[in-house]
C-alpha cells in the first residue's frame, strides 16, 4: 500500500474486526466468498450480509470511492449512499471524491446472529455529475458492555442533515433543501471527549467535524483563528454512571447562538436524535430532516494535550475536502487583501502551525481578553505574515494546544522561514493585564500540491511570557536564517 494511500484511508485499517462478513445474498442461502467491493450504479443497490459474534454497539468501517465525483466540482460534488440495517434506515454517506477514503459508520444496538446491510446509490440526494459508488473492505466491529468504548458508543448522537433555506446558496438549487449535505458543510467525522464528574460519573462530549459553514465566522477568521475552514463544534453531551447508562437530566446539546441548551427529544435506543438547524452548524432537538448522519464517534481526543484538528490530522483527507468547498464556493483568491473579510488565499498557501498557551492572570470574559498573533518572517523577506491579518479579534483567544494558520507567499517551504513571534494582542475591550504563557510549538505543516497535509517540520520547546509591557516573543529562529 501506497504511503499516500494509507494516509487517505486514515488509522482505520488497523481496526480489530470483530466479525466480518461480506458476501452477496444467494438463492441457497449459503455464503459465498466474500466480494472485493460493492459497486453501484445510480438508483442500484445491493445487500451484504453480516455476522454479529455478541449484543452490543455494531460500527462499520468501510472503504470509499465514486468514480467521478470531486467535492470542488460543480455537479459533481458528491455520491451518496444510504444504508438500511435490516430494513430500517440507519444513515447516509456522502462520498466525496474518487479517492478511496476510510470511513466509520454507527449501525446501532444490535442483537448477536445474522443481519443484512442494505447500501443504496441514493439517486434523489445526489448531485446529478455522480453516477457511480463503491464500497470495499467492509469490517464490522461489536463493541460490548465489556469494552472501554461501550459508555461512548452507547450514547453517541445520530443527527439529521440541515433543511433550513440557505440564502448563502443560489435559490432552488439542492443545496437550499433537505438534502444540502451532500453538497455543503456536510458531516465528516465524529469524535468525542472524556472527563471526570465530581460525583464519581464521567461526561462525555461528543463533536462534529463539518466540512465548512455557511454561516457565522467568516472564512479568513476562520483560517486565523482555528486554522481550518471546517467547522468543528460538540454537539451533545451527557454525565454516564459507571454502566454507560446516562444520568437523567444531564443531557444538554449546543443549541443556536452557541447556547448550551437541555436536550429534551426523542431516543432511539439509549441514541439522542440531533438535527443541525442553523447555518453555523448548531443543534436542535426537533427533527425534520431526510438526510441521516450516524458517524462512529468512536475517536477520543485529549483535549488537554490536543488541538481539536488532531481529529483532523487522523483523517487527513478532511482537509482535501475543506481546500475543495471553499475554492468551489469562492471563498478563495489568488491574491487576497490582508485586510479582507471574505476571502482567503489558496489553502495550499498557508503555514499551520499548532502553539500550546495559556492565560495567567485575569481571566478572559466575552467582552474583555487577550490572545496571540503569530507571526512570520522568511529569509529575503522584510514583511512579517501575521495570522490575525490586521485583525485584534482573529487573534487566538482559547488555551491548550490551539492550531492557526499563516498565509504566506505561494511556493514557500518549510526552508524559507527565518524566524517564528508570538505577540499579545488585546482582542475585545480593554487590556486585562493577563499574562500569556507560551510553552511550545507543537507542530508546523504545509498541504502538498495534492491537498494533503505533509508531515510536520517543527516541534519546538520554547518558554516564553507575553505581558503588555513585553508583547512580543521569538518561539523559532532558523540558525541560518534572517529577521
Amino acid at each position: 500500500m501506497s504511503g499516500q494511500l494509507r494516509r487517505l484511508l486514515g488509522g482505520g485499517l488497523t481496526a480489530a474486526m470483530l466479525a466480518v462478513t461480506v458476501t452477496a445474498c444467494s438463492s441457497d442461502g449459503d455464503d459465498p466468498a466474500p466480494p472485493a467491493s460493492v459497486v453501484l450504479a445510480r438508483a442500484g443497490e445491493s445487500t451484504v450480509p453480516f455476522e454479529v459474534p455478541a449484543a452490543g454497539e455494531v460500527v462499520l468501517d468501510v472503504t470509499t470511492e465514486a468514480p467521478g465525483a470531486a467535492w470542488g466540482t460543480v455537479g459533481s460534488e458528491s455520491a451518496v449512499v444510504s444504508l438500511f440495517v435490516d430494513g430500517t434506515y440507519t444513515t447516509d454517506l456522502v462520498i466525496p471524491a474518487s479517492f478511496p477514503i476510510r470511513r466509520s459508520l454507527a449501525l446501532g444496538s444490535l442483537g448477536g446472529g445474522r443481519h443484512d446491510l442494505r447500501v443504496q446509490f441514493a439517486a434523489d440526494r445526489s448531485p446529478q455529475g455522480s453516477t457511480q459508488a463503491k464500497l470495499s473492505n467492509f469490517a464490522f466491529r461489536a463493541i460490548g458492555p465489556d469494552d472501554p468504548q461501550y459508555a461512548a458508543a452507547r450514547n453517541a448522537p445520530v443527527v439529521y442533515g440541515r433543511t433550513a433555506v440557505n440564502p448563502a446558496l443560489l435559490p432552488g438549487t439542492p443545496a437550499t433543501g433537505p438534502f444540502q449535505n451532500a453538497l455543503t458543510d456536510s458531516p465528516l467525522v465524529a469524535f468525542h471527549t472524556e472527563a471526570p464528574t465530581a460525583t464519581g460519573h464521567r461526561l462525555l462530549t461528543y463533536s462534529m467535524i463539518w466540512s465548512n459553514e455557511d454561516g457565522g465566522t467568516s472564512t479568513p477568521a476562520l483560517m486565523a483563528r482555528w486554522g481550518r475552514t471546517t467547522d468543528i463544534e460538540w454537539t451533545y453531551r451527557v454525565e454516564v454512571d459507571g454502566a454507560g447508562n446516562a444520568v437523567p437530566g444531564s443531557a444538554v446539546m449546543q443549541g443556536p447562538d452557541h447556547l448550551d441548551v437541555p436536550f429534551r427529544g426523542q431516543v432511539e435506543g439509549t441514541h439522542p436524535i440531533l438535527q443541525t438547524c442553523t447555518l453555523n452548524n448548531n443543534i436542535c432537538d426537533r427533527t425534520d430532516g431526510q438526510m441521516r448522519f450516524a458517524l462512529a464517534a468512536g475517536e477520543r481526543l485529549d483535549p488537554v494535550n490536543e488541538a481539536r484538528e488532531r481529529i483532523m490530522d487522523r483523517n487527513p483527507w478532511t482537509y482535501w475536502v475543506m481546500a475543495q468547498e471553499v475554492n468551489r464556493e469562492g471563498k478563495v483568491t489568488e491574491a487576497p487583501e490582508p485586510s479582507s473579510t471574505e476571502r482567503i488565499s489558496d489553502p495550499r498557501n498557508y503555514l499551520y502551525l499548532v502553539i500550546r498557551k495559556s492565560t495567567q492572570g485575569p481571566p478572559n470574559t466575552d467582552t474583555a481578553w487577550v490572545g496571540v498573533s503569530v507571526g512570520v518572517r522568511l529569509s529575503g523577506n522584510p514583511n512579517t505574515f501575521r495570522s490575525n491579518q490586521v485583525y485584534p479579534v482573529w487573534s487566538i483567544e482559547r488555551d491548550s494546544p490551539a492550531q492557526t494558520a499563516i498565509a504566506l507567499p505561494p511556493g514557500t517551504v518549510a526552508e524559507d522561514i527565518a524566524s517564528i513571534q508570538a505577540t499579545r494582542v488585546v482582542g475585545e475591550g480593554r487590556d486585562t493585564g493577563a499574562r500569556v504563557q507560551i510553552d511550545s510549538i507543537e507542530q508546523a505543516f504545509f498541504l502538498g500540491p495534492d491537498g494533503l497535509p505533509q508531515e510536520s517540520f517543527l516541534f519546538t520547546p520554547t518558554r516564553a511570557t507575553l505581558t503588555s509591557a513585553a508583547p512580543t516573543a521569538t518561539l523559532f529562529r532558523r540558525p541560518t536564517g534572517t529577521s
